[in-house]
């Protein structure tokens, strides 16, 4: 690696890379789920770059350490770490009202006297929805492009808190989002110069960046939709605190091994005090630092984020105790977090998918579509709903597009759009109380709300 770590606080524990080998090799060729996956590791061994697979469909090369992906919702923690920075600076204070940033104009919500804090955007703790309700994309295929401050400030100005500030775990793109926006007003700078000022450059973080250079162009894996089909970039101009960086395995390595103070920096108190627990999320075994999720499962701590915009997915996480850390950057719209968790604690045990097969579509009567109809709700604030229209049958996630399932039996769905596929589940007077969405070997289940 292009850094020198501080390897005599390294304790004994080594990533198995024979196994994450394994794990990538099986997403992109027997499964056929990925175009191109590079997987940054670092241990006790030192640092080094695990990939598989090709950055596009036509003449794609291998991805490498200095491959560009979009890292999505990662972005997030670049976010809490400049607030750490600022805090540390003095320049402002984790119990600041965002409100006292943003200009007199924009109307805070704010409840029982409680106004929306830093801090309580940085743990997703705000009470704000994950998307605000004004946000339509001209777009969907580059879905953020078109919302602007305007719109933001409208919603905030005129949205009703429906319970206490810092009361419950709410994951939030606006809330990540107007946090970045609120520190960039503070520094008088954009999201983008003010984060490479005080990260990017200090850390080293040459490739890393919301607008790519020619060089950094020529460098970025193609996306690819869950059908290996290319897509578009996003560009996320005013939400760009949660989610418009772009980065590399080997850029992301120097993030984390700062993290782990494994690399002496300026920011290294800011880093440690990001990382630190501050508020539950109400799910089993994870807290919210700020910005970073922690897991506290099988005796080991990971601290994680994660990412995924229309055509990549990426996971950064690292383990305190352990002295190490891993990147997935995949250039496909595919679940990688259990490769980097399998990495960081075996116990997590990342399946191996299947090879895909044919699916044989059947025609159902509209009469049985129709009792399928409704919302299914994943968590509070994630749905899918069911709707009927010229005797197809479609799904919908929340803000996300419209898309038709197949039939193959009476209760089983399949998507061509994605590889995904939905049970619906009846209780035992035969009535539909649910559903089970099938994808990137995972099981979600959602109940149908009345």
């Amino acid at each position: 690696m292009r850094f020198a770590l501080l390897l005599a606080t390294l304790p004994l524990f080594a990533i198995d890379d024979a196994a994450i080998r394994q794990l990538m090799a099986n997403r992109v060729g027997t499964a056929r789920k990925a175009m191109g996956i590079a997987v940054g590791v670092l241990d006790e061994k030192g640092a080094r770059i695990l990939v598989e697979g090709r950055t596009r469909v036509e003449n794609g090369r291998p991805p490498d350490g200095d491959t560009v992906f979009e890292i999505g919702s990662i972005s997030k923690a670049f976010t809490s770490i400049l607030l750490a920075d600022m805090v540390e600076r003095g320049e402002v204070s984790l119990d600041d009202a965002v409100a006292k940033f943003l200009p007199k104009s924009v109307s805070m919500p704010a409840r029982e006297g409680r106004q929306i804090t830093l801090l309580d955007l940085s743990t997703q703790t705000s009470g704000l929805p994950r998307m605000p309700n004004n946000f339509k994309p001209a777009d969907p295929a580059n879905p953020y492009a078109d919302y602007t401050v305007e719109q933001m400030y409208q919603f905030v100005s005129g949205y009703t808190l429906t319970r206490d500030v810092g009361s419950k775990y709410e994951y939030s793109n606006l809330g990540a989002g107007l946090l970045g926006h609120a520190l960039a007003l503070r520094a008088g700078k954009s999201y983008e110069a003010i984060v490479t000022e005080r990260i990017l450059k200090p850390l080293g973080m040459s490739s890393t960046s919301v607008t790519l250079s020619e060089g950094q162009k020529s460098r970025l894996a193609t996306g690819h939709n869950s059908a290996l089909e290319p897509v578009k970039n996003w560009d996320v101009p005013t939400l760009a605190g949660a989610g418009a960086l772009r980065s590399t395995a080997n850029d992301m390595l120097r993030l984390l091994a700062a993290s782990l103070a494994l690399i002496d920096t300026p920011l290294k108190k800011a880093l440690a005090r990001a990382q630190q627990d501050q508020r539950p999320t109400g799910q089993p075994d994870l807290e919210m630092a700020m910005g970073w999720h922690v897991f506290k499962r099988f005796g080991t701590r990971i601290v994680w984020h994660n990412g995924g915009t229309g055509g990549y997915r990426a996971f950064a996480g690292f383990a305190p105790e352990k002295k190490s850390a891993v990147v997935v950057l995949c250039n496909t719209f595919l679940d990688i977090d259990d490769i980097g968790l399998t990495a960081l604690e075996p116990q997590y045990k990342a399946p191996m998918l299947e090879a895909p097969r044919e699916r044989k579509e059947i025609t159902l009567d509209s009469r049985i579509l129709s009792q399928y109809t409704g919302a299914y709700e994943v968590v509070p604030a994630f749905q899918l709903a069911i709707t009927v229209d010229g005797g197809r049958i479609f799904t919908q996630a929340t803000n996300q597009p419209r898309l038709e399932i197949f039939a193959e039996s009476e209760t089983k769905f399949f998507l061509k759009a994605v590889d995904a596929q939905i049970e619906f589940v009846k209780d035992e007077s035969g009535q539909v109380n649910g559903l089970v969405l099938f994808q990137s070997g995972r099981q979600i289940r959602a109940k149908r709300l009345p």
